[in-house]
Order: C-alpha cells, then structure tokens, then sequence
C-alpha cells in the first residue's frame, strides 16, 4: 500500500537541487511530522507553564501521565495496527471497497472496549486516592490515542500522510494553547488541553475516513475476526515491536536507583526519560532518507521484478531487476548509515549547547550520545523490516522482533547491574544485534528471491 512514492518520484524527476531539496524535506515532514509535533507540543507545554503551574512537580506529573498514554496505548494497538491494514489492503485489491468502513467501526468498538476495561483497572491499580476528574481523563485520553493509532495507520496505507501531518499540525497547536490557557487549574487543567486534542485528531481522522469509504450497507461489521483473514503473526509483530521499543523506558521507571515516583504508582525515570526524548528528534534526516530511497528507488525495481515474474519477462531480465533492489537497498542503507553518522556528530558537537539551552544537567550528555546512535540503528532496522514486510516475509520479521524484545529486556537489565556508565547501552546494543541479524537474513533472502518465487508457488 505504498504510496508515498509516488510524490517522491515527482519531486526527484525535476532534475534540479530544488527538486532535491524538496523531495527530502517531504519526506522528513510526512515521516516525522506527527511525532514531532507530539514531542515539541509537550516539551512547549513544559517550559510555559513551569513558572506559572504551582507547584512544580505538577509539570512533571503531566508528563509522565502523557507518557504512559502514549506507551500502553501503542503497545496495546500494536496487536491490530498491522494485522488491519492487511485486511484493508486484500480488500481493496478483490475491490471490496464497502467492507471497509463497517469493520473500521467493528475494530473501533473493540478497541474502546478494551481500551476502557483495561484502562478502569489500571486506574484502580496505578492511581489510587487520585481525583476523580483527573483519572476520568486518564482513561478518556487512553481510549482517544488507542483510535488515533488505529487511524493513523489506516489512513497511512491510504496515502493521505499530508492529511495526517495537518491534523497533527492542527491538534497538538490547539493542545499547546488549550493546556497553557487551563494551566491555572493544575494538572487536570494541562491533562484537559491534550486529551481534547487528541480527541479532535481522532475524530478528524475518523471524518477523513468516512469521507473515502462511505457507502451503503452496514454500520458495523467483524468480518477481520475471521480466522482465514486475521493475520496472528503480523499481530504478534506489532505487539513485539511497540514492546521492545518501551521495554527499556519500563524497566529503567521501576529500577529502584533509577526511578522517580511521579503520581500514585506511575513512575518515570528522569535521568533516562530526557535524553530518549531528545534522541528521537535527531533521526528526522535518516527518516527522510529511508523514505525517499526505500519508497522511490528499492519500489520500481520491486514491481519491475513481480511485474516481469507475473508477465512472462525473461530470466536474465528477472535477474537484472532482482539486482538493481538489492543496490537500490544497499544504497539506501549506506545513506541511512551516513546521515545518522552526521547526526550524531552534530549531537556531539552541539549537545552541551542543547542541554544547557533547555536547563538540563551536562550530566545528561553520555547518555544523550548512547541513545542517538541507538535511535539511528533503529532507523536502519526500520529499513530492513519494511524491506521484508514488501517481500511479504512476516515469519522473519517476527523473529527479528521478538529478538529485538528478549535482547533488550536482558542487556538493558545488565547496563541497570553495571551502574550508571553503562545507561543506555542496552538498547543501544539491542537494537545493533538485531540490525546485524536482519542484514545476515535479508543478504540471505534476496541471494534465493527468485528461486523461492517461483519454487514456492
């Protein structure tokens, strides 16, 4: 359902620096975009209402609720956000359009669902003796971000990723506004401004749907719970993926020398939480890179190949295609590899101005380090997977992810034993194994594509 391309590949055949520029700005604003809104929408609201929100902790406490937000709620969409974009894609390829919608609403409801049961008896666990308005808004803004996973995803495989960037745009502008402009009621008041906003983007998202898939027949359906159409592996993926992604901020929140009580039993680590919110900031470039040179170049040569293998094309020809993806991937890596390299330099170099410009201890600084070249391997690692997903290898990805949960959760635990110095290398050097692993496997795979095209039939 890749369709970012094809707006890439407009941009890149004007020939010109411009048309250069304006390919990899694209990219880095539709790769980005939403999670950068998300990340400077907070920290904005941080640094605003610090001098006014008495008293401080309070700032604090919003953060950290919003983080737990943001956590459970990916991790537990992570069992339907892949698994559904499948069933959305087979649908349309039988041309199936109307089926669309009614199992939109099906999976909405089973997800709110969940998301309220799961989410009352988190709230009875986690915040006891908290304010009743403050734990209804807790489990109002899980359910909200739940649904706008869901349709961030469904609306990504529908190619409307500027759509998606201004509605992020759109609601964490009105967050920020709303959260300051309430600040004087505390944290309830900031709590308030996000969960609104995020409901707006959930129904705007919900609203851009219906306009693509409205047709008769009815409301709600579950015609993805079928056995033959429910896809357990890519669900399995998706859990694992969010997982290992958060398993580490988990384990640092609730090691005794690292954690912080925040409010009730929510806990955050603030010598980790900082520098792994302003490492994600630094892979916008190799974002931008993976997608113009993994949706542009890797793409055509992917459908020549199919096309020819589907079409009768010759063997010499299946081969000369099947050659330029893997120097279409090889290039793509190897410039993923060089501007994460330089982004990480640029942290070297800039990062004591960085942190002292936000009020943050140089103490920070190793740790910021570790966490950016992580964060760049995982751009890479991102690569890779996409690369699979295309090849339609969903039992590899799964390892590889479930390799990528098991590795982290064990060295991050280590560098917790080792002390201080060794922070952040865990899921530094989790995220290294596996990227090495999906090169050994993808290097395997595409050495035996044609043999398994056809032999496999």
């Amino acid at each position: 359902m890749a369709g970012i391309g094809f707006e890439l590949r407009r941009l890149l055949r004007k020939n010109t620096l411009v048309g250069l520029i304006e390919a990899y700005a694209y990219a880095g604003i539709i790769g980005s975009g939403p999670w950068v809104f998300s990340i400077v929408g907070i920290l904005l609201i941080g640094i605003f209402s610090a001098s006014v929100v008495v008293p401080d902790h309070l700032v604090t406490q919003f953060q950290t609720s919003v983080t737990y937000l943001v956590a459970s709620s990916l991790i537990l969409t992570g069992l339907v956000q892949l698994a559904f974009t499948r069933f959305i894609s087979d649908r349309l390829f039988e041309k199936k359009k109307s089926m669309i919608l009614p199992n939109l609403h099906g999976l909405l409801l089973l997800v709110f669902t969940a998301a309220g049961g799961l989410g009352s008896l988190a709230l009875f666990v986690l915040l006891p003796g908290q304010g009743l308005l403050y734990r209804l808004l807790m489990l109002t803004g899980f359910a909200a971000m739940c649904g706008v996973w869901i349709l961030t995803v469904l609306l990504s495989g529908m190619k409307r990723y500027r759509a998606i960037v201004f509605l992020f745009a759109l609601s964490y502008a009105l967050i920020v506004a709303t959260a300051l402009w309430l600040r004087r009621y505390g944290l309830e008041g900031l709590l308030g401004g996000f969960v609104g906003g995020n409901l707006l983007l959930m129904v705007g998202m919900w609203v851009l749907t219906v306009r693509d898939f409205r047709m008769p027949g009815p409301l709600i359906t579950f015609d993805f719970l079928r056995r033959d159409w429910l896809y357990p592996s890519l669900m399995a993926i998706g859990f694992l993926y969010n997982l290992g992604i958060w398993i580490d901020k988990f384990m640092f929140w609730y090691f005794p020398p690292t954690s912080d009580p925040i409010i009730g039993r929510l806990q955050a680590s603030l010598i980790y939480d900082l520098p792994v919110f302003l490492s994600y900031l630094s892979i916008i470039p190799g974002m931008a890179v993976f997608l113009v040179r993994i949706e542009t170049d890797f793409v055509e040569y992917y459908d020549r190949f199919y096309d020819a293998v589907r079409s009768g094309g010759s063997l010499e020809y299946i081969e000369n295609m099947r050659d330029e993806m893997v120097y279409a991937i090889q290039q793509g890596l190897s410039e993923i590899g060089k501007i994460q390299a330089l982004a990480v330099l640029v942290t070297f170099v800039a990062g004591p101005a960085l942190l002292d410009a936000l009020g943050i201890s140089l103490l920070y600084l190793p740790l910021l380090h570790v966490q950016v070249v992580g964060a760049g391997l995982q751009v890479g690692l991102m690569a890779i997977l996409n690369v699979f997903f295309y090849l339609d290898q969903r039992r590899i990805v799964l390892w590889l992810c479930l390799e990528f949960v098991v590795l982290n959760c064990l060295l991050t635990a280590a560098s917790l034993a080792l002390g201080a110095a060794f922070y952040g290398y865990g899921f530094t050097l989790s995220v290294l194994i596996t990227l090495v692993t999906a090169l050994w496997l993808l290097s395997r795979q595409l050495g035996r594509l044609e043999y398994e095209t056809f032999m496999l039939q």
